[in-house]
């Protein structure tokens, strides 16, 4: 009875699901093929092998006998073969990713594998598919960083066990656990296995100790934990352990996260490693939840606009505790965490307090739920990408996939600003430029293109005449994050506007209030440290606002290298459903290379070399982060339990 989930129609429907949104002629279909014996023993040991290979032949008898001697594993005679197809189909994958035929791709697999120990099946999992791709990778290809995240709702424990003490493969993985109540209910899937020998700090175990958890406590967890610790070690490939049994309505996992969740998380994984992403189906048992899941996950690997997030934005209690206990117990093996301060017990905190959170599991007919949330979130992909205006010249060095567009006529510019604009627009030098914004962000507001770029001599007003015409248009909430020096700062009290300003200085007679931030930053000589207030910070503070569009400005005297503006431009396009506008001074011209990269979704922008930021930049977004998490929760990783109540 155990195994009535674990089912063929967990490939077959999601299979239909994206034939349904019409995804699977779009991609690149790689031949399945059996993974060899010296693969499966490049991690699993000769013993294992033979034992699975003799299945083949049992009857039920011997078969019910043979399975008894694992925890969760049951063979059929097919077992063993359906188990080498998915290892060679996922080293297929690899191939086609390391070789560049394609970017990234996923391989629809069952068994699934990251339960499978070097000698012994587990928990539905005969070989594990992820870990002998890992090692195949190293072996094949040379690589020295593999990043392999698992996002299914169980410990992954066979990847932790076989990778435990090795510092090439960078191992993340939440799961439900209870403090050791849900299985495998092992003492090391808690958050202080941190890895053994030369392999401590390299696996990161992120405990959920409450069923319930939603879209935003995964993305805490990604802002908090892993992302941070990604980039940071930089890997050349990335694979993820798939398991979508973490998504609502699953009945192992018991979550309440939708499937959009699945699209944010895969489009930040795009941004490392070059965008050499694979991922591997794990597990996953109520069908509609996974096919959607899969979807989801698909459609971005595709680069199409991602959906809006739903729900509040605000991780619960028990979610922080972990985020914070994972933070504490990695401080001594990372460089970003090295200032983050002493992080105080969380239990103990809960226990003196005797302040208990339940979360609520709602009850609910998951399928009908999820046709209707499908409905709501989805929405047509705007025909054109990214617009550009066309200027002598402009194709020569604007990558291509960048639609140019006609200029916005002189007449019809004056009359625009006169009519709303005339406060802001004193020269008639100024009015002309704003020629080529207008077109392009009329477009972006109309949906008829999904993002932008414009070349501007004066990119501040031409930001503060954007988010006036936004506002105008109807939008209701607009993220901008400025770049460099912002001579007019728009009225934000309304909080239709939300302003970053990253600026050496602060302006005079400006200070950070709930819609204005001024982030004092200047970016390290020797690389990009700006990770850490993306990540800690801006990345936060916006999911928890959701805009409706995100504009981007960048004015004279920048103090952000083209790696920290292109970090930003890229992950930032989980926003709005993708609508991005960028505005920059017209003598930049590497960076808006850069940046109509990022936008086109041509390649990962390069982020440049990684460097630890500094003890007092530190100080400065922690300052940040205490002042303003009441009201952009998102920020919330760590703090007193009276900041929860």
């Amino acid at each position: 009875p155990i195994c009535d989930i674990e089912v063929p129609e967990r490939l077959s429907s999601s299979y239909e699901q994206l034939r349904s949104y019409h995804l699977v002629e779009r991609c690149v279909h790689v031949p399945a093929r059996e993974g060899s014996e010296e693969e499966i023993l490049l991690v699993h040991s000769l013993e294992h092998l033979e034992v699975a290979k003799s299945t083949q032949t049992m009857n039920e008898e011997e078969l019910k006998r043979v399975s008894e001697n694992y925890d969760a594993f049951f063979f059929h005679p097919s077992t063993y073969h359906c188990a080498r197809l998915a290892v060679g189909a996922t080293l297929q994958l690899v191939d086609a990713v390391m070789a560049g035929k394609v970017r990234n791709g996923m391989a629809l697999v069952r068994p699934p594998g990251h339960h499978s120990q070097g000698n012994a099946a587990n928990g539905f999992c005969l070989f594990n598919n992820v870990a002998i791709a890992a090692e195949y990778a190293k072996l094949k290809y040379g690589l020295q960083r593999i990043l392999i995240v698992d996002w299914d709702v169980h410990h992954g424990q066979g990847t932790q066990y076989i990778f435990e003490e090795d510092p090439s493969v960078l191992y993340f993985s939440w799961h439900r656990y209870e403090h050791q109540e849900f299985w495998p209910s092992l003492k090391e899937s808690d958050y202080d296995a941190v890895g053994l020998g030369k392999g401590k700090g390299f696996n990161i175990n992120l405990p959920w100790n409450k069923v319930g958890m939603g879209n935003s406590d995964y993305l805490a967890a990604f802002f908090h934990v892993l992302l941070p610790m990604a980039f940071e070690f930089d890997p050349e490939l990335v694979i993820v352990s798939s398991g979508y049994d973490s998504g609502i309505g699953d009945p192992e996992g018991q979550m309440n996260a939708t499937p959009e969740v699945f699209a944010h998380l895969t489009h930040f994984l795009m941004q490392l490693a070059n965008g050499k992403l694979c991922v591997v189906l794990e597990g996953g048992y109520h069908l509609k939840s996974l096919g959607e899941s899969v979807c989801m996950t698909v459609k971005t690997l595709l680069g199409d606009p991602i959906p809006q997030i739903t729900g509040e934005m605000a991780p619960c209690l028990s979610a922080v505790e972990s985020i914070q206990n994972v933070r504490a117990a990695h401080k001594p093996y990372w460089k970003w965490l090295a200032y983050e301060g002493s992080f105080s017990s969380f239990k103990q905190m809960l226990l003196i307090n005797g302040f208990i959170q339940k979360l609520k599991i709602i009850k609910i007919n998951t399928k009908r739920f999820l046709e209707l949330h499908m409905k709501n979130i989805l929405f047509p992909v705007p025909p054109i990408k990214t617009a550009a205006t066309g200027s002598e010249g402009s194709e020569r060095f604007l990558p291509e996939h960048v639609q140019l567009v006609k200029e916005m006529d002189k007449t019809e510019i004056k009359a625009l600003v006169s009519g709303f604009y005339a406060d802001l627009v004193k020269e008639d030098r100024t009015l002309l430029s704003l020629g080529s914004m207008f077109v392009i962000l009329d477009k972006i507001l109309k949906k008829e293109v999904c993002n932008g770029i414009a070349a501007s001599p004066t990119a501040a007003l031409s930001a503060a005449v954007a988010l006036r015409h936004s506002v105008r248009f109807g939008f209701q909430r607009v993220l901008c994050v400025f770049v460099g020096d912002m001579q007019m700062i728009p009225n934000t009290e309304d909080g239709k506007m939300l302003i970053i300003h990253i600026c050496e200085k602060e302006q005079s007679g400006k200070t950070s209030c709930k819609h204005y931030f001024s982030l004092n930053w200047k970016e390290d000589a020797e690389g990009n440290d700006f990770f850490c207030a993306v990540l800690g910070f801006i990345l936060p503070v916006a999911y928890s606002y959701q805009p409706n569009l995100t504009v981007i400005a960048v004015g004279p005297n920048r103090n952000l290298g083209i790696s920290g503006i292109s970090l930003l431009v890229a992950l930032l396009q989980g926003l709005a459903e993708s609508r991005m506008f960028a505005v920059i001074e017209d003598t930049e011209i590497s960076l808006m290379q850069s940046v109509a990269k990022a936008l086109v979704g041509a390649s990962t922008p390069p982020f440049g070399i990684y460097v630890p930021p500094t003890q007092e930049k530190i100080n400065k977004i922690k300052a940040l982060r205490d002042q303003f998490q009441q009201e952009w929760k998102m920020l919330q990783c760590s703090g007193k339990l009276s900041d929860f109540i």
